[in-house]
């Protein structure tokens, strides 16, 4: 009987089930069970992390307690006392991610341009240091909500009238970061978080996450080899053709993934098929992705050419900007709270 695995963490499923239940990525079909092992975090790394609850970090950010955790980094509930206790969250990252001299000097350079971010839309860094035995640590501020990827699994593909405002945030945050000259280059539904949206325009307000791992495509060479160092990594699934090749990007790079997000949210499975890493990124750079419409025949048409464009295997056919990429979808979704951004 066939099973499904995650190409992330790398458990399996039933054939039933669509998405891990354990980082909410999407499920690819497996005639065998997987030889690979997960990745695990480098020995005693958990019980270095834990230490930190109850510590004060630089003399300032203190620690409360543990938000979550994954092979290569755990999450801490902190208070920030130059702030007036202002919650704030420390990802404190592997010794794998910052080991060595030359890796956490880059690392400290990628996560430096994060700090330069100000967007509703994007979550930016405070701070970064490194605990009393050596661990790196990024400070950034507290979201109370939901991770897209949870989301997905909770509920399924995303309704239309809830997708597209939520994509045109997504844009209108990948913008500002473009305008920066920074470049996720890991977009992907964990590192998105719905949280309440204090102006109430919409619901909830998505935040794209995790920019401290982003990349400068201005940046200096030393920065630049980041990838072969194995420090910045995109997620299979959502890689760009250029990605994969090793190429320069550029912001087109992020609007390839977005697009990739985006059909994953509107139906629930990807527009590449792959039983492994590997044949995903092989389909990535030989095959056409499907189409919106064969899994949700019911959204129009025009969405469907808007990802398909999004989606093109050549930057150069794809949206040239996410300010393009949000003005198309803020037509099909009639979201004209966002009319003053585009224009800006």
């Amino acid at each position: 009987m066939p099973i499904r695995r995650c190409p992330k963490c790398g458990r399996t499923y039933t054939v039933t089930d669509r998405f891990c239940a354990h980082d909410g990525s999407t499920l690819v079909e497996m005639a065998d069970p997987p030889k690979l092992e997960p990745i695990v975090a480098p020995p005693n790394f958990g019980e270095r992390a834990a230490a930190l609850a109850g510590s004060t970090l630089e003399g300032r950010f203190v620690v409360e307690k543990k938000l979550g955790e994954g092979g290569m980094s755990y999450v801490y509930l902190a208070a920030d006392k130059q702030q007036g206790g202002l919650k704030v969250a420390v990802k404190v990252l592997s010794p794998k991610l910052s080991g060595d001299p030359q890796s956490s000097e880059r690392l400290k350079r990628e996560a430096s341009l994060a700090m330069r971010l100000s967007s509703p839309y994007v979550c930016n860094i405070h701070a970064i240091g490194s605990t009393p035995d050596g661990l790196l640590y990024l400070v950034m501020p507290y979201l109370s909500g939901e991770l897209l990827s949870d989301r997905e699994h909770r509920t399924g593909p995303t309704p239309i009238q809830e997708a597209v405002p939520l994509l045109v945030q997504m844009c209108l945050g990948l913008d500002h970061a473009h305008s920066l000259e920074i470049i996720h280059r890991d977009l992907k539904p964990e590192n998105v978080m719905m949280v309440p949206d204090p102006a109430g325009l919409v619901p909830v307000r998505a935040v794209v996450m995790d920019f401290g791992l982003a990349k400068s495509r201005v940046a200096g060479p030393e920065v630049q080899k980041l990838t072969a160092t194995g420090i910045v990594l995109g997620t299979p699934e959502f890689m760009s053709p250029e990605q994969i090749r090793g190429k320069p990007l550029d912001g087109r790079s992020d609007v390839y993934a977005l697009g990739i997000l985006a059909f994953e949210m509107l139906t629930g499975q990807l527009p590449f098929q792959g039983r492994n890493a590997q044949e995903l990124m092989i389909a990535r750079l030989r095959g056409q992705p499907r189409k919106l419409r064969e899994f949700k025949p019911q959204l129009p048409e025009v969405l469907e050419m808007i990802i398909d464009k999004s989606l093109g295997s050549e930057p150069d056919n794809r949206w040239q900007s996410m300010k393009e990429f949000a003005g198309a979808l803020d037509k099909v979704g009639g979201t004209d709270w966002v009319a003053g951004f585009l224009k800006k």
